[in-house]
């Protein structure tokens, strides 16, 4: 038995007739999380988790049509049984677990198995099929723990205030920006940009408590001597930033792993954070789903498919429209959706 079949508009539940994060317009669409690779504008019905529903609209439109559902909720769809089960990736993403006559289809979406402290942690689940992203799926790419990374975060905003530096750190609007307000609370004052600031209150409106922070006021200079700023990744090298007086600035990113990426940049230190999950993170994550047949969707796919089949593990790479994440901007303009180009890293 097969439950879904990869289409140009997506990944199609044959016998649901719906599809998972679709990149073209349908009726029935499947969201994984929030990110705009994955949930996209013109969908005529959204089916999501309460935590993404009010991050959707925020994003999307507040008129578009969405149902939600609960981690582990079940939805049955032309006999297809349908739920949500926490991925860990960002706050509200979800595994879409398919289940039809005993067989079961899951699509991970993105994720991670780290504790981030404010995502819904990882849930492995036993399944026939799975899908399985690989943005990071090559050995040099593997995670700190969330303390140590988080230790040194904070070691370097303390290093910072001695020499009278504010601290900026460029991080994905969804997701990472959060995570940064996580691992700093307590440390220093927060100011964010105003998308993050917007998508923040979204994020609160489901019962959600973030750590405090203040809309960014770039002219208030003097309150933020020694503060936290947190921007999205567009916004690194310009006039905007410089009006900062003594800022350090730091790229936060998987791709930081990778030295050359943080000299490339021009920014003052680099942080190896993702929200995905590392090498042994996706190995460990597909051998405990047991799965009999494996996709591997965008990222580093050949690599990490080739590497599961010489195991034992038959897995098979499929193309999506689903992207590199970090390579493009983190537009800031609501209008923009803030990330043209995926989901973050």
């Amino acid at each position: 038995m097969k439950l879904i079949e990869f289409r140009k508009e997506g990944i199609y539940c044959t016998k649901g007739d719906f599809y998972i994060d679709p990149w073209f317009p349908v009726k029935k669409a499947v969201i994984t999380h929030a990110h705009a690779d994955h949930a996209r504008w013109g969908m005529q019905e959204y089916l999501c988790t309460h935590e993404t529903k009010p991050i959707l609209k925020s994003r999307i439109s507040e008129d578009i049509s969405v149902q939600s559902l609960a981690y582990g909720e079940t939805l049955e769809v032309n006999g297809v049984k349908l739920s949500f089960h926490p991925a860990g990736h960002i706050v509200g993403s979800a595994q879409v677990r398919l289940e039809y006559k005993g067989f079961v289809t899951v699509i991970s979406g993105d994720y991670k198995i780290q504790d981030d402290g404010i995502s819904t942690p990882f849930e492995i689940l036993k399944c026939n099929e799975f899908v399985t992203e690989s943005t990071f799926g090559l050995p040099i790419y593997q995670w700190k723990s969330v303390e140590k990374i988080n230790e040194e975060i904070q070691n370097w905003v303390i290093e910072n205030q001695k020499m009278n530096k504010t601290s900026v750190f460029f991080g994905y609007s969804l997701g990472k920006a959060q995570r940064l307000m996580k691992a700093l609370e307590g440390i220093a004052n927060i100011h964010v940009h105003s998308s993050i600031h917007r998508l923040n209150e979204a994020i609160s409106s489901t019962g959600l408590i973030l750590p405090e922070t203040q809309l960014l006021e770039i002219d208030d200079k003097k309150a933020l001597e020694n503060q936290i700023v947190i921007v999205p990744p567009a916004l690194l090298g310009t006039n905007m930033i410089k009006k900062i007086p003594n800022a350090a600035t730091a790229i936060c990113s998987g791709w930081m792993q990778v030295r050359g990426r943080r000299r490339w940049k021009s920014a003052d230190a680099g942080f190896a954070i993702s929200d995905h999950a590392d090498w042994n993170g996706l190995l460990q994550t597909v051998k405990s789903t047991e799965a009999e047949k494996v996709y591997v969707t965008h990222g580093s796919t050949e690599i990490f498919s080739k590497y599961l089949n010489e195991i034992g593990i038959a897995a098979e790479v499929v193309k999506t429209k689903f992207g590199e994440e970090e390579q493009g901007d983190d537009n800031i303009e609501p209008g923009n959706q803030e990330e043209n180009s995926n989901s973050e890293l």
